[in-house]
């Protein structure tokens, strides 16, 4: 059964910020909001948590994982970035939209394509969001929460609470935060690419 934490969109109680990222680091999947919709998330070196999620969503490891990050400090870290990449994405973050960058090693092979060592990185502008991964003090790995057989993302904590209460360690209860996945930008083979025109502004990468 999960736990379900109320937490107010603007000024996240820090005490239910430092619950949510126990759970995290103690290998729990979560269900919290973006800045474009609700995302399951876990630590990124737990496989079980990983395996859950995928279960979830009925997904194989062939489907792409995401890391959330607090800040840009992170993106060298986790990923291979260029000076123009990296204006660009600087300029555009934080926000609803997720960079496909070619990976480093610091990234869990689980998290990435099996042929591919590449990553999706995004820095979130949710504050409930941004205030649990500066609490958990390193990324996270995440995905959109759509189930299988729909189209959209889920949009109502108390339903995915309902439909999922026995998968989630936690619900979060940020409130409405929208139904739209995020845009997606390749920066692979030195190419920039709108792979996915969601949430956010995408005209600053059209080339």
């Amino acid at each position: 059964m999960s736990q379900f934490f109320a937490i107010h969109p603007e000024n996240p109680q820090p005490r239910l910020i430092k619950q949510a990222a126990a759970i995290v680091r103690e290998g729990g999947v979560i269900a919290y909001p973006t800045d474009s919709a609700y995302a399951l998330g876990c630590h990124m070196e737990d496989k079980k948590a990983l395996d859950t999620i995928r279960r979830i969503r009925r997904i194989d490891d062939s489907h792409p994982m995401t890391l959330v990050c607090r800040d840009l400090s992170e993106l060298s870290t986790f990923a291979k970035v260029d000076n123009v990449a990296f204006r660009l994405i600087k300029n555009n973050t934080p926000g609803p939209i997720t960079f496909l960058l070619d990976a480093t090693r610091e990234v869990p092979r689980r998290m990435m394509h099996p042929k591919r060592r590449t990553i999706g990185l995004r820095v979130l502008g949710n504050r409930i969001a941004a205030a649990l991964l500066e609490e958990l003090g390193e990324p996270m790995m995440s995905t959109t929460l759509i189930l299988p057989g729909e189209d959209e993302p889920q949009s109502d904590p108390y339903e995915i609470r309902d439909i999922l209460q026995h998968e989630l360690a936690l619900v979060i209860d940020g409130g409405f935060c929208g139904f739209e996945e995020s845009s997606i930008i390749s920066f692979l083979e030195d190419t920039i690419t709108i792979v996915r025109e969601g949430a956010g502004d995408v005209e600053p990468f059209r080339v």
